[in-house]
């Protein structure tokens, strides 16, 4: 751990909401003896009754008030730790000052996001400071997008060992059982309108390269839509699209740029939801595309979305500790190599893949951002976590009992 005359080596912002006490929670758990842990929000009496849930190992962690609206506190907040993870969204609302706060700090900055508007925007405006102050500003640290981006990069190390030639066509096919918190529904209430009252924000939103550093460079054509027609997968199972494929997809793309296109100039990229084989798994699959198609148009429109926000979770609220234990996520990921062979990784774990299992992806990034430092991949700057955490946040996770495994197919 690097030796810093800063108060804190980690904080956790937002830590009175759903998901940020779950995160907090698995710190108080995981965390090495002597790790100096904030927690951080707008209200004292918040976060003391949230430490007071926590193990005892919290119970002696600084309280920090912080508000997003008051650039002053943020930026102290920033300049008292080496560490800062926030989950405080919707993160176009609430985010950019935290990231200019960081980057302006030389502080290490991650998030939960999945809105690519938001990111987009952090990188135009604070990836040259970060580069300059040292900070590493990561991105979409929970379901989205560690298990994308971390077995992307698994293939691509695979198949580089073997000589296999780059990436040419790569799936994830994802399956899942959990449980959605009012916070990530608010989340999607951002972006809708955001698309709905902006033009750019909408050619953002179907650009497939949207996050690239040199947009100039990527494939016109190459990459298909990401969410489409039900499909049929190579082993016989009917996929739909994947919600948050809109997202993952241009983090992975993301890191294929920063590394140079190490993975391949002609990688293809797509997610589908993984359903059920045979008759029925083809009616389930039609079912579950035209629900989400209906869904999304429902929340987009002020009517619906009014009559939805009376059955749907509030902002703050999420699934039952029961809902979060039986929960589970898989996603199997498949590439095609320029040398005409494939390989396989599995990623998989146990806990509601959106807070559970993220409380553990995001608990571990803090953990490395904070304890690894001289391990990490070397770089700065707007990054993904492939590119800031790599092979060691991949170890970490296995360590906390995520499976990440590879298999060459042929």
């Amino acid at each position: 751990m690097e030796n810093s005359s800063r108060e804190h080596d980690l904080v956790i912002y937002g830590a009175t909401g759903f998901v940020g006490e779950l995160i907090a929670a698995y710190l108080a758990a995981h965390a090495p003896a002597g790790l100096r842990i904030g927690l951080a929000g707008r209200s004292r009496a918040k976060l003391e009754a949230v430490r007071s849930r926590l193990p005892v190992a919290a119970h002696g962690w600084s309280l920090i008030e912080a508000d997003s609206e008051d650039a002053g506190s943020i930026a102290v907040l920033a300049a008292g730790t080496r560490v800062l993870f926030t989950t405080v969204g919707p993160y176009a609302k609430y985010g950019l000052p935290v990231v200019e706060a960081c980057a302006q700090a030389g502080t290490h900055y991650a998030d939960l996001t999945g809105e690519v508007s938001f990111v987009r925007e952090a990188i135009d405006r604070y990836d040259a400071l970060a580069r300059t102050s040292g900070a590493r500003i990561v991105h979409s640290c929970g379901y989205d997008s560690v298990p994308s981006d971390l077995a992307v990069l698994l293939l691509h190390q695979a198949a580089e060992a073997d000589g296999a030639g780059g990436l040419v066509e790569v799936q994830l096919v994802a399956t899942a059982k959990g449980g959605i918190s009012g916070g990530t529904l608010e989340s999607m209430r951002g972006q809708l309108d955001g698309m709905r009252s902006s033009t750019s924000r909408r050619s953002l939103a179907a650009d497939p390269y949207a996050l690239s550093p040199d947009r100039a460079r990527e494939p016109a054509t190459l990459q298909p839509p990401d969410t489409g027609p039900v499909s049929r997968s190579g082993d016989g199972t009917w996929t739909a699209p994947f919600l948050m494929a809109a997202v993952n997809t241009r983090i992975v793309r993301r890191s294929n740029a920063l590394q140079g296109w190490a993975y391949g100039r002609s990688l293809k990229y797509g997610e589908v939801m993984g359903i059920a084989r045979g008759p029925a798994g083809a009616v389930i699959a039609g079912a579950v595309a035209l629900g989400l198609r209906a869904f999304a148009g429902a929340m987009a429109l002020p009517p619906t979305r009014s009559v939805l926000d009376h059955v749907l979770p509030a902002p703050g609220t999420g699934p039952s500790v029961n809902t979060q234990r039986k929960g589970w996520f898989r996603s199997q990921v498949t590439a095609h190599t320029e040398g005409g062979h494939r390989y396989q990784v599995i990623v998989a774990g146990p806990g509601d893949p959106g807070y559970a299992a993220t409380a553990v992806m995001a608990g571990e990034t803090a953990l490395a951002l904070a304890l690894d430092g001289d391990q990490l991949p070397p770089a700065n700057g707007s990054l993904t976590p492939a590119t800031a955490l790599g092979n060691v946040l991949v170890q970490r996770l296995r360590a906390a009992g995520h499976t990440y495994e590879e298999t060459r197919l042929a």
